[in-house]
């Protein structure tokens, strides 16, 4: 029976998609370093793909001390049969302490059989990762009843310690492109026999509710301020004029103004984009913790002690069918002087 001393380095899984690494995993790489450093082990990643030397190479820039690359044409596409194989025969070979996946449809899919199959936990849509002081276990935080509580919770007994992590969390750390690390190649294949799924097409968007928060520089959300799901066409054309996605609140999306891909916060999208602006929005806890980690946060709201303004770089106290309109229009004018 394994015991825990053979179970050593935290290993971040840096998926990727047509040869590019996503950003969550490079995104976890920061807090991989720190927990990393903490228990004074490695920092390896992991990159699963085809022709994806190249991701390899880029994660070590952004901080990993080792990288474990497994290519082949089985790998181009995600499947999870094959994923899950090549994960788990890792695992089980290199026996890791910790793993780190982020929270992405993939990721959610291949960490849960990953899990099974090393018959240890896993800890799903984590917004925070620590230490144990007592144990030394990692500590995964993550959304509980609905978003109205934060739990942490800790994996005691079973190894590797597992967790998805969603993306927009942590920031990435600065690239160092004069970094070097091993690249150590694995050879390990799937046969096509095993893999029941084959992927037909690829569609990247899907009608007008496909969005893309995690990856945005610029959102513009809307929340219960904005009074009916007519009046999100100000948001959208405030986030046209600045290239943006737009973003709503929870309040927002249980109403029924906007689909819920659209949905800032603990149970939606967790962001971190480089402006933020929230319209309409009071800022409850839920919301808070979906965006705080923004760079820069604009609030507008006509109620100057909503909680928003507590954590908002810049506040606009107003009618915001005042103020998003004429803002949009001196964003128009900027552009087109230009």
């Amino acid at each position: 029976m394994n015991t825990f001393e053979e179970y050593k380095n935290l290993w971040v899984y840096i998926e990727t998609e047509n040869g590019a690494a996503k950003s969550v995993g490079l995104e976890l790489l920061n807090p991989g370093r720190m927990l990393a450093d903490a228990n004074k082990e490695k920092l390896v990643a992991v990159v699963i793909g085809q022709n994806v030397e190249e991701v390899a190479k880029k994660a070590i820039a952004y901080g990993a001390d080792e990288v474990l690359l497994v290519e082949g044409p089985e790998y181009k596409d995600y499947t999870t049969d094959a994923y899950a194989n090549a994960l788990t025969k890792l695992s089980l070979k290199y026996k890791p302490s910790v793993i780190l996946i982020g929270a992405t449809n993939n990721g959610r899919d291949v960490g849960p059989r990953v899990s099974c199959r090393l018959k240890t936990g896993l800890t799903a849509d984590c917004t925070a990762l620590g230490i144990d002081e007592e144990s030394g276990n990692i500590a995964w935080t993550r959304p509980a009843f609905g978003g109205n509580l934060m739990a942490t919770i800790l994996c005691p007994n079973t190894r590797p310690q597992i967790g998805t992590v969603r993306p927009g969390v942590f920031k990435k750390i600065q690239l160092d492109l004069n970094r070097k690390a091993e690249i150590i190649r694995e050879n390990i294949s799937t046969p096509a026999a095993d893999i029941r799924t084959t992927i037909l097409e690829v569609v990247k968007t899907v009608g007008d509710n496909a969005v893309n928060l995690e990856e945005a520089e610029i959102i513009v959300s809307g929340g219960r301020g904005l009074g009916k799901p007519e009046n999100f066409a100000i948001i959208k054309e405030l986030a046209n004029a600045l290239g943006a996605a737009v973003g709503a609140s929870r309040a927002a999306v249980d109403a029924g103004w906007i689909p819920h891909a659209h949905q800032v916060g603990q149970t939606g999208k967790t962001v971190g984009p480089k402006i933020y602006i929230a319209c309409g929005i009071s800022g409850a806890i839920q919301h808070l913790a979906g965006m705080s980690s923004s760079d820069t946060i604009i609030a507008i709201n006509k109620d100057e002690d909503a909680p928003i303004f507590d954590i908002a770089d810049y506040g606009l106290v107003g009618d915001l069918f005042e103020i998003v309109p004429a803002l949009t229009e001196e964003i128009k004018k900027y552009k087109s002087a230009k």
